[in-house]
């Protein structure tokens, strides 16, 4: 098994190791962000329709490590009703999660990180045991199409009254339901993750030193330039991602 996969240089494969670090250290120091950061440069170098299932993959693999550090901070309940919904959405998600061409894909994927940054979201009242099921389910569901679909799930779990340390923790948890479900249902449908497993287990080793440093430094100098900042560069890549989109459109 080769070190780097097909399509990509030793340079991008290092990079995609570096991204996955700073990815985790934003998700676990700021309580979000970094999924959606890697998802950004990922699909910048990755082949379209490998982006989705190994970002999901590295995803399962950073979350776990920062379920397990923050393991004791965990909601169980509000995860076992998550869980229900996310059988669901997976199970719907089987059945369509190969039918989308390159082109929506990318026109999904920049559309969606827009919105992630720059939209409103919805209503953050306490979230019910129904409103957990269905939210595991359309969250998951999304995250067949989406990749990073963290924003969305936060919403629900920031229903909740929970410290940072919990809410860090019960997110975590929530995105190893959502790609590990999402693993499985592209492993069902076909998918060939080997040649990609050297990749994904250099950004997971990363991740969970990006978890660590996080959970030490508090983002609390210049927070607001920093969001700024990042903001920006998503926005950027996001446009890139519609151009892309717009491009095969026009050539197709």
């Amino acid at each position: 098994m080769e070190l780097v996969p097909e399509g990509l240089t030793n340079v991008l494969f290092w990079m995609l190791v570096a991204t996955s670090f700073f990815g985790s250290f934003i998700s676990t120091a700021a309580g979000i962000g970094g999924g959606v950061t890697m998802l950004a440069v990922m699909a910048q170098v990755m082949p379209p329709l490998a982006l989705i299932p190994v970002h999901g993959l590295v995803q399962l693999g950073s979350n776990v490590s920062r379920m397990t550090v923050m393991f004791r901070h965990i909601d169980w309940r509000f995860m076992g009703w998550f869980f229900i919904g996310g059988l669901i959405g997976a199970a719907i998600g089987v059945k369509v999660v190969t039918a989308l061409p390159t082109m929506v894909l990318q026109l999904v994927l920049g559309s969606f990180i827009l919105y992630s940054i720059w939209g409103p979201m919805p209503d953050r009242s306490r979230a019910t045991k129904a409103g957990l099921v269905t939210g595991g389910g359309l969250t998951t569901l999304a995250s067949m199409f989406v990749g990073a679909s963290g924003p969305l799930a936060m919403v629900i779990v920031k229903g909740y009254d929970y410290d940072r340390f919990t809410k860090v923790g019960t997110f975590s948890g929530v995105m190893v339901i959502q790609h590990g479900l999402k693993g499985l249902v592209f492993g069902i449908a076909g998918f060939a993750f080997t040649p990609y497993l050297p990749l994904v287990a250099f950004m997971v080793a990363a991740g969970f030193l990006g978890t660590l440093v996080g959970k030490r430094v508090l983002l609390n100098q210049n927070e607001d330039r920093f969001g700024l900042i990042l903001n920006v560069v998503l926005t950027l890549l996001a446009l890139r991602l519609l151009w892309q989109a717009g491009q095969e459109y026009l050539g197709s």
